[in-house]
């Protein structure tokens, strides 16, 4: 354990099981569409990704048990919900994704370990009411590769207000042997959406799908 002290405690690169190099977090405030219009709601839309540089803990070989990750990231997850809470500075999370970047030492499938149920759930439990399917994306990459990270309503997947993405880059990640783990939220759906379907005002909030 370092001596540093961050956040008023000291702090480790070592996270768990897991080894971090860097935390991210990307804030945009969306006050209009791409016509000028705005949502009439009393806040801009607001989207939130955070993002962490984690070591992979299978790079540069073929492990067939991948188990020791996704067994293990449920601390991971309720470190993403507390870095989403304060960055929506007392606003509600309406929409979610996640995603991966795995460096090219490393498989897809070792992102994809990382953003199962377990690391998911706590992030669900810090945002409320999260019960619909989290979209999900990722891809093998090299520093400043972009991911388009996809966006659904977090208590029913069939709104179609809020099927939306965002983008983030990173200068500097993923190394050959990181993978950059992603989650990102957002405070309402599109700006002036108007395609019918399901509205957010009439969820039923029965199965995560309507």
């Amino acid at each position: 354990m370092s001596d540093l002290v961050y956040e008023g405690k000291p702090y480790s690169h070592k996270f768990g099981d897991f080894e971090i190099r860097r935390w991210y977090v990307q804030i945009q405030d969306v006050l209009t569409n791409e016509t000028g219009q705005i949502s009439g709601l009393e806040f801009p839309q607001r989207k939130i990704v955070i993002g962490a540089v984690i070591k992979n803990p299978f790079s540069g070989k073929f492990e067939k048990d991948l188990s020791s990750v996704f067994d293990n990231t449920a601390d991971l997850g309720h470190e993403f919900g507390r870095r989403i809470v304060e960055s929506l500075d007392g606003r509600d999370a309406e929409s979610y994704g996640k995603a991966c970047i795995v460096g090219l030492n490393g498989e897809y499938e070792h992102g994809n370990a990382f953003l199962t149920t377990t690391f998911a759930n706590p992030v669900r439990a810090a945002i409320g009411d999260a019960k619909a399917w989290i979209p999900s994306t990722g891809k093998r990459g090299v520093p400043g590769t972009s991911i388009d990270i996809p966006l659904a309503h977090k208590e029913a997947l069939y709104v179609r207000s809020h099927y939306d993405t965002i983008t983030a880059t990173f200068d500097d990640a993923p190394g050959p042997d990181e993978i950059v783990i992603l989650f990102a939220v957002a405070t309402q759906g599109r700006i002036q959406a108007r395609l019918g379907g399901l509205t957010a005002d009439k969820i039923k909030g029965e199965d995560g799908l309507v």
